[in-house]
């Protein structure tokens, strides 16, 4: 296998994004290695909602000019909106992201900043999520859209 070949998949059972999502929230599993290296903390998921939050911190998250870098903010959004795609998958389904976009509006230094992931249309195979940032005075600092397709059966395994 070379540096470039998927890894193989899992034939461990994968643990549903619902209970996965509950055991979180309970202190039974960790939050997702990313979540942990940036400081998100996962506050709720149902029926196609999410919210994360992070206290913006210069000394961790900055960029070269000294505000809140914009991958950061597309990392706290990312997992709102999986997190609200996962809660509505059935048994048997994962998914991927297809195409992230990102709209910023004001620069953040150190604010404690939520990311509040909706569904707006989920088809088949399609779901298109939308996540609004907003600022501790609930003043919306970014909104950000994801495309992610709905897996099965052998696409699905292992995630």
């Amino acid at each position: 296998m070379s540096a470039s070949d998927p890894p193989p998949k899992s034939e461990t059972p994968v643990i549903h994004p619902r209970d996965w999502f509950a055991r979180v929230m309970a202190g039974e599993l960790p939050h997702p290695p990313i979540a942990r290296l940036l400081g998100i903390r996962m506050l709720r998921a149902e029926d196609g909602v999410a919210a994360a939050e992070l206290q913006a911190d210069p000394e961790r998250h900055a960029n070269p000019m000294g505000t809140l870098h914009g991958g950061v903010l597309c990392d706290l959004a990312d997992l709102a909106m999986g997190t609200a795609v996962g809660s509505i998958l059935e048994r048997g389904e994962s998914f991927t992201t297809l195409e992230l976009k990102a709209n910023y509006f004001k620069p953040v230094w150190n604010q404690r900043l939520t990311a509040n992931a909706r569904i707006v249309k989920r088809t088949r195979t399609i779901c298109y999520v939308e996540c609004d940032v907003v600022d501790d005075k609930q003043s919306l600092v970014a909104r950000l859209a994801s495309t992610c397709m709905i897996l099965r059966g052998d696409m699905a395994a292992g995630r």
